[in-house]
């Protein structure tokens, strides 16, 4: 890589690989990592060096230094190949984070071409961005038809009375629908897509083959939509960029499963979960009918990305108490920076509709989410929450909120079911969950349920054949 004429790292500050480290991922992050994040920055300031998997990364834990990360795009890269230790081969050959780090697609970009392909997304997005066109329109009320069938699957198992995981059974296959009817898919993706995404996010041992499994179905996606275009995510990236190979074009598919599915579901399943436990500003929120504050609220207490994507530093630069050699990786910790920023505003931050917005679920700087990408996961996102509270008239968690089970990876904190006793109103839309105050999100109000077979209009024989295999999937039928 290029030289720069900046100053060098003084002889005596402390190089990353001299430091002793202690592994991130252990019982008490898995049980606390607020807890572990306060601990570091009481010891080592506003980064620590830390062990991730076997290998020593610097953890950006407060928040100034972790948007100085973010937004330095000159200084901190994306691309893979400025990491001094993978260069010089001295990574574990069967590290799992590697696989999807290996994977040449936007997120992994920087500069012109960065900008280049960013623009191609942003192009292709655009149609189907807000309500104002037949695409957008299309789409919202998609999205809210989804929502409202598998809440009807509920209602044809078990009346307007029972016990649902409003992950396994709501949120992760109505972002599945969702990912299928916007990326135009001739057939179901199907729930393993979903998890061999969660299987590289965790960074499991089985982390490299399941982000080959998902790459190889988005490329043929890919070549299925170029020999028959439609009107769908997939053809207009083809039309924003005739030039894309199947296997590019399947990349970029896989980094927007990636956030469709796990992403924006872990954003709608974090937000329920804050209204359920009880948390205040986000239930005023919501009871305000202001969905777009409460997924705000909920983001700033749980972002969907714990820890977001790697960057590696470009030259020798001082950050925190420390000074990051050139080619140093370092992870901002998206979790630890909110905790900062709470603990620094507390009340006047966490309490003004303005300062939720600081929240960095969507990432921010040069790499953060395309606007056309941010205004459509926030519409899922805000459709989601609003549709079941709609049909909601009581929902309380069955397991204490400090006894949920979370997925505790090195990227992602994501609950891996949310466990509810509910109350479905007895004519479809209700007046909200009792407590929370009036429904909200719009839609169909007084309309009767259809209880059986969830009713798709419009003729859509590939949803019902979706809606019939995740019927048998999570009720066990054949």
């Amino acid at each position: 890589m290029e030289a720069h004429p900046f100053a060098a790292a003084p002889a005596d500050s402390p190089a990353l690989e001299s430091l002793p480290v202690e592994p991130l991922l252990t019982s008490e992050f898995d049980a606390d990592p607020g807890g572990v994040y306060a601990r570091l920055r009481r010891t080592y300031g506003p980064v620590a060096p830390v062990g991730l998997m076997g290998v020593p990364v610097w953890l950006v834990l407060d928040y100034r230094e972790v948007l100085e990360v973010l937004r330095n795009e000159s200084v901190w890269r994306r691309d893979v190949r400025y990491w001094r230790a993978r260069a010089q081969g001295r990574l574990p050959a069967d590290w799992p984070l590697l696989a999807g780090y290996e994977v040449r697609q936007t997120m992994f970009m920087d500069d012109e071409e960065h900008l280049a392909a960013r623009g191609v997304h942003h192009a292709a997005m655009r149609p189907f961005k807000d309500g104002h066109t037949p695409q957008g329109w299309e789409l919202r009320a998609t999205v809210a038809r989804y929502a409202d069938e598998l809440i009807g699957m509920l209602r044809a198992e078990s009346g307007t009375v029972g016990f649902a995981d409003l992950g396994a059974q709501y949120t992760r296959p109505l972002l599945l629908m969702v990912t299928t009817k916007l990326f135009g898919c001739p057939v179901e993706l199907g729930d393993e897509l979903v998890m061999d995404l969660w299987r590289m996010l965790d960074g499991g041992p089985d982390a490299g083959p399941a982000t080959g499994r998902a790459l190889a179905a988005m490329t043929r996606l890919a070549a299925h939509r170029r020999a028959l275009p439609g009107d769908d995510l997939t053809s207009y990236m083809l039309l924003a960029d005739p030039e894309l190979s199947d296997e590019q074009l399947g990349r970029e598919l896989f980094m927007n499963a990636v956030y469709l599915n796990d992403i924006t579901g872990n954003m709608v399943l974090n937000t329920l979960l804050e209204v359920l436990r009880g948390n205040a500003t986000v239930r005023r929120s919501l009871s305000a009918g202001q969905l777009g504050e409460t997924v705000n609220r909920a983001a700033l207490v749980n972002p969907p990305v714990a820890n977001m994507c790697f960057r590696f530093a470009a030259r020798d630069v001082p950050l925190g108490n420390f000074w990051i050699r050139g080619g140093d990786i370092v992870s901002p910790s998206a979790a630890a920076a909110h905790g900062d920023l709470m603990a620094i505003g507390a009340s006047h931050l966490v309490g003004s509709t303005v300062s939720t917005r600081a929240h960095l679920g969507w990432g921010a700087g040069p790499h953060q989410c395309p606007s056309a990408a941010r205004e459509l996961g926030g519409m899922i996102v805000s459709t989601a929450v609003g549709r079941i509270f709609e049909h909601l008239t009581r929902a309380e968690l069955t397991l204490p909120a400090d006894q949920l089970p979370w997925r505790s990876g090195p990227v992602v904190r994501g609950l891996r079911l949310l466990p509810v006793r509910y109350e479905l109103s007895e004519r479809g839309v209700g007046r909200g969950i009792s407590g929370v105050g009036g429904g909200v999100g719009g839609g169909r109000r007084g309309e009767a349920w259809a209880v059986g077979e969830a009713v798709v209009s419009g003729g859509d024989g590939q949803m019902k054949g979706l809606l019939g295999a995740l019927r048998r999937f999570m009720f066990g039928g054949r």
